[in-house]
C-alpha cells in the first residue's frame, strides 16, 4: 500500500514537474519572440527590469488600459507570425 502510494505521489509529482517546465519552455519562447533577447544583447537585468515594470503597470490604474492594449498587439504578433509560416511552408 504504501508503494503503491510513494510511487503515485512521485508520478504526480513528476507530472507537475513537467508541466511547470513547459510552462517555463513557453513563456521563455515569448519572450525569444518579441525579439526580447536581441534588442537587450540578452541583458537579463533589462529584462527583468522590463518585467517589473509591466508589474508595476499591472498594479496600477491604468491596468486595464495596458492589458487591452498588450493584448492587441500580442494577437496581432501572433496572426502575423502565422500568416509568415503559412507562406513560408508554401515556399513563397
Amino acid at each position: 500500500m504504501q508503494l503503491t502510494r510513494a510511487r503515485h505521489d512521485t508520478r504526480v509529482w513528476a507530472v507537475k514537474r513537467r508541466e511547470r517546465t513547459r510552462q517555463l519552455i513557453e513563456l521563455g519562447g515569448l519572450v525569444a519572440k518579441a525579439n526580447l533577447v536581441e534588442l537587450t544583447d540578452d541583458d537579463r537585468a533589462v529584462l527583468l527590469g522590463l518585467m517589473i515594470e509591466a508589474a508595476a503597470t499591472l498594479r496600477s490604474e491604468r491596468r486595464e488600459q495596458a492589458i487591452a492594449l498588450w493584448r492587441r498587439r500580442g494577437k496581432r504578433a501572433f496572426e502575423e507570425a502565422g500568416a509568415n509560416e503559412k507562406r513560408g511552408s508554401r515556399g513563397d
